[in-house]
Formats: structure tokens, C-alpha cells, sequence
């Protein structure tokens, strides 16, 4: 097995790969040059500008759908005033953070602490200790610090606290200057800031719109001449990318995702040209690789209430193909998945709470619920599955409290 398995690396290592550089078509990546974000690079180095004079640059909110450059414009900015500060013999630092890894005050702080040579441990020390190693480290000389919190809304949802701190800590600071800047996604989430927080976060404010389809296509082939060897890329690929994602409101990593991915299936499939076939088969995984991860995340109380839409769906259909599902009443849901909870010994929630539930999976696009008349019956709500039923039972299944339900029998209709 070994053997064939060293002769499997070593044909596939000789064999010649159509890619340049595939970390180009990654989200990490900063290109040189950012294609159809001239507007809002302008606006967000007109704001950055006054560090390299020494001044406190005003804090800034960054808003955008997924996709639409938010970050990729904010670390170019960020390291072009960087290069610029050195080249002035100013000091000017920019940290960038991402508040999906990094949630906690605790962990920001201490993140920061570190960059200016602070040994702080990972847990242990009182956030207030470590504001205070921070803000000392900070301080020791004439600096501008530009901290970027991109996905700032995840860390918002931990609380307030450290914005309110670090918009704050100018005042108390004698040689040292600090400017946040916020990348969310999330155009509400400043509805749960303190309003001292909001007033003093956002002092400017850069909202991004999608890309539009054309848009998308000129990015597409800025990195693909980077990223690809010259004609491996057949004719239609980059249009039918760039057309899929902008239906996705303008996204340019899920086109930037299925450019990357349509040459990854064209080389384990060892072909030398991508063509509209290889994406179609790399939009469906990618669908499914979202979809997995999404619904592994879920609280188990909302994986109960999905699985019983699943075997619903199962025993009404039995067709595991996306959209083909049947409608689902709300009812049908509730007395499936009450059984369920009894089986396997989990906390019955009321009948509106897993509405709310289902209402929740509606948002994140898992399922689709739609409100119906029933005549003098009343209204209710018809559940439909919007994601393939055997992936999304494998990932249920997976879950070791939900494990026990494997083979589960329902019944159609109330009982």
C-alpha cells in the first residue's frame, strides 16, 4: 500500500501542474493593484493620511456584503501607509486582527500587548492588566497605531467593552496616537454598541457595493494571469465564474473560490484545460462544502429541529437531489421533532421557539419557509429543504447526541 501510494505522490508531483501560483485565487491574498476599488482605496488613504503627519487619523466603520474587496482594500491601504511611513523616517504601525479568531477582549488586548514586545499569557492575567501593559507599551514613544478589527460585529457580540476602550485610550495616551478601524459585513451590528461607543467608533463611515458581473470578470483575469499557466483556462470559465458569482450579490471570493477550485477538479481529473464543466462541478462541492460547514456549527437544539425536516423530507420523497423536496407544515416539523427529543432524551422546546428556529435556518439558506393560507383553517408556514438531504444527514449524523436517531422511523402527518 505504502509503495503504490509513494508512486501515486510521485506521478502526480511529475506530472506538470497548470497552475502558476494558486495562492493568488485565495482570500489571503493582496494583489498589487485592485481592480474597480479606486473610489473607496482614495476615501480610506484621504482619512489614513494624517498618520504620516503625526495626527490621530479618525476612527472609520468599513460596510460591504461578503466579497465586495472590504478587507482586501483596507490591508493594501495599510500596508502601502506602512511603506510610506518608513520611506518618511514617521512611525506609524498598522495591526491587522481578525475577530473571527481573535473574539474575546481578552485575546485582543493581549494580541496587541504582543506586537510591542509585551509577554502576555493566554489567559490567567485581569483585562484590565493587560489594557494597562498595552497602553504602557504603546506609549513609550511618538507612534500612530492603526488597529483594523475585520468581522468586528463577531467580536461585538462578546460585548463593547474593549471598543470602548480602545476609541477612548487617545485621551489618555502622551506620545502615542490610536485609530480603529471596523470591516463588518453586518450593516445593523452597530445597533448593540453603546451610543458613546458608536459615536466615537464611527466617526467615518465607507460603505462597498457588490460587484457587478463585469466587475467580477476584470478581477478574474487580473489573478488568473497570475495564478494559471498561459491557455490551460478555456474561453467560457472566467465569464461563466464571474456570471455565477454576481448572482450571489456581487461576490468575489466565491468567484475567486470556484476559479481556484474548477483547476483543482482539471488536475486530480490530470485534464490540461479547465473548461464550463469542471465549474459547474466545483460549484456544486463548494455548495456542499458551505453547507457542511455551516450545519456542523449549528446548536443542537437547532440540528433536532433540522434533522426532522431531513427525515421528513426522507420518508415523504426519499430524493436526496437539491429542490425536489416536498412542502413540510410547521406542525409536521414540531410533532417529529418532540418524538425525537423524547428518544433521545433532550429538553422539549415550545412550539414557538422552534418556530424561531426554523426562522433562523431560513436566514442562514438552509431551509425555505413560507408563510400559507389555509382558508378558515388559519395560516402556517410550508418548510422545504434548500440543500441536498443525504449531505446534510451524513453531517447531522456525525453529531454524538444526534447519532442515536440513525434509522430513525417517521410517520407523515400528526400522530
Amino acid at each position: 500500500m505504502t509503495s503504490s501510494l509513494n508512486q501515486l505522490f510521485t506521478r502526480l508531483l511529475e506530472s506538470e501542474s497548470i497552475f502558476k501560483n494558486k495562492e493568488v485565487l485565495r482570500h489571503s491574498y493582496t494583489p498589487d493593484v485592485l481592480v474597480h476599488r479606486d473610489t473607496q482605496t482614495e476615501e480610506l488613504a484621504t482619512i489614513l493620511v494624517s498618520a504620516l503627519r503625526g495626527e490621530t487619523p479618525s476612527n472609520i466603520l468599513i460596510y460591504g456584503k461578503t466579497g465586495t474587496g472590504k478587507t482586501a482594500v483596507t490591508r493594501y491601504v495599510g500596508k502601502e501607509l506602512e511603506n510610506m511611513s518608513e520611506r518618511m523616517n514617521v512611525k506609524c504601525s498598522v495591526i491587522y486582527v481578525n475577530c473571527e479568531v481573535i473574539d474575546t477582549q481578552y485575546r485582543l488586548l493581549a494580541n496587541l500587548a504582543r506586537h510591542f514586545g509585551e509577554d502576555i499569557p493566554m489567559t490567567g492575567w485581569p483585562t484590565d492588566q493587560v489594557f494597562q501593559k498595552f497602553k504602557e507599551a504603546l506609549d513609550t514613544q511618538e507612534q500612530v497605531l492603526i488597529v483594523i478589527l475585520d468581522e468586528i460585529d463577531k467580536l461585538v457580540k462578546k460585548g463593547d467593552d474593549v471598543l470602548y476602550n480602545l476609541s477612548r485610550m487617545n485621551s489618555n495616551l502622551k506620545r502615542a496616537k490610536v485609530s480603529i478601524i471596523g470591516v463588518s459585513n453586518d450593516l445593523k451590528f452597530t445597533d448593540f454598541l453603546d451610543p458613546r461607543v458608536k459615536s466615537s467608533l464611527g466617526e467615518e463611515e465607507i460603505i462597498y457595493p457588490p460587484y457587478d458581473a463585469d466587475q467580477i470578470r476584470d478581477i478574474l483575469y487580473q489573478r488568473a494571469a497570475i495564478a494559471y499557466n498561459n491557455d490551460v483556462l478555456d474561453g467560457s470559465v472566467i465569464p461563466l465564474c464571474a456570471a455565477l458569482a454576481a448572482q450571489e450579490h456581487g461576490d468575489a471570493r466565491r468567484a475567486l473560490d470556484l476559479l481556484r477550485v474548477s483547476g483543482e477538479i482539471a488536475e486530480r481529473k490530470e485534464e490540461k484545460i479547465v473548461t464550463e464543466s469542471h465549474v459547474r462541478i466545483a460549484q456544486d462541492k463548494i455548495e456542499v462544502d458551505r453547507i457542511v460547514e455551516v450545519v456542523r456549527t449549528l446548536p443542537t437544539q437547532s440540528k433536532l429541529v433540522l434533522f426532522s425536516i431531513v427525515m421528513l423530507n426522507l420518508s415523504t420523497q426519499n430524493q436526496p437531489q437539491m429542490g425536489q423536496t416536498a412542502a413540510i407544515t410547521t406542525g409536521e416539523v414540531y410533532n417529529i421533532y418532540r418524538k425525537m427529543c423524547k428518544s433521545i432524551d433532550m429538553d422539549i422546546l415550545t412550539q414557538r421557539r422552534v418556530t424561531d428556529l426554523m426562522s433562523e435556518l431560513d436566514m442562514l439558506g438552509i431551509i425555505n419557509a413560507m408563510v400559507v393560507s389555509k382558508g378558515r383553517y388559519g395560516r402556517t408556514k410550508e418548510i422545504s429543504l434548500s440543500v441536498p438531504v443525504k449531505n446534510t444527514y451524513d453531517v447531522l449524523i456525525e453529531d454524538y447526541k444526534l447519532s442515536p436517531l440513525q434509522g430513525y422511523n417517521v410517520k407523515v402527518g400528526y400522530f
